[in-house]
């Protein structure tokens, strides 16, 4: 058995607490802030990685046409970003939602900001998307930026809407595909959804006005799911 001496056994001891103080202040020396060049530089590398995963899923097997849409993607992205940060929701002036009557909100002053971007910067993507991709291949780069909410709103509306026409699917899914076009000069998923709600409203009014009843066909859907769910608990218990 070894034995430590007593000189030995203090600088143990020694070397251990000094481990341990130094474990300490590392765990809870608070994080280093990022400037505003760094935040900057990291949101320039998640734009780029972005751009160039949505035109990978392409799968265009074409190196040149890659590097400029990768360019026109990036080049819009920080467009709409920067406009998003340098023009917040704080310089539109207090005021009522003339559809509404209500306050304006939080969001809807940051989206009154953002469509004060200029113009180009949507014309400036959609032409350097259609200079290298068929429309369907377009709308496919459209659907990453608004995480495929044109299929999923179609879905939940042919879910309300069982007998849906073709007029009516015709029409609900051009509405959508505008919305989503507008939606893409947007930058939080919050004011892409209000985007859409614009839309999902044009949608709805257009059902009524042709015979149908929205608010009577959304209950009755809801009716639906909540008696479904109901039963399955009664079973489970049984």
């Amino acid at each position: 058995m070894i034995s430590l001496t007593t000189p030995v056994l203090l600088l143990a001891l020694s070397l251990s607490n000094t481990t341990f103080a130094q474990e300490q202040t590392n765990s809870q020396s608070p994080k280093k802030e990022l400037t505003q060049e760094e935040k900057l530089t990291n949101s320039n590398l998640e734009q780029e990685k972005k751009a160039a995963e949505w035109v990978a899923s392409l799968n265009l097997n074409d190196a040149a046409k890659e590097q400029r849409l990768q360019a026109v993607i990036v080049t819009h992205l920080k467009a709409v970003r920067d406009w998003n940060n340098e023009h917040p929701g704080t310089i539109v002036p207090a005021g009522i939602n003339p559809t509404t009557g209500q306050q304006l909100s939080d969001l809807e002053k940051q989206i009154i900001a953002q469509s004060s971007m200029p113009k180009t910067v949507h014309e400036n993507l959609m032409v350097g998307l259609r200079k290298d991709l068929t429309e369907e291949q377009v709308e496919l780069v459209l659907d990453k930026y608004t995480i495929g909410k044109v299929q999923f709103t179609m879905n939940g509306y042919k879910s309300i809407v069982p007998d849906m026409t073709a007029l009516e699917e015709e029409t609900i899914l051009k509405y959508m595909k505008q919305a989503r076009e507008q939606a893409v000069d947007y930058k939080s998923m919050k004011q892409i959804s209000a985007i859409f709600e614009i839309y999902k409203t044009k949608s709805e009014q257009y059902l009524n006005n042709n015979g149908r009843n929205w608010k009577q066909m959304y209950k009755a859907f809801t009716d639906t799911i909540k008696a479904k769910k109901a039963a399955e608990k009664a079973a489970k218990q049984n």
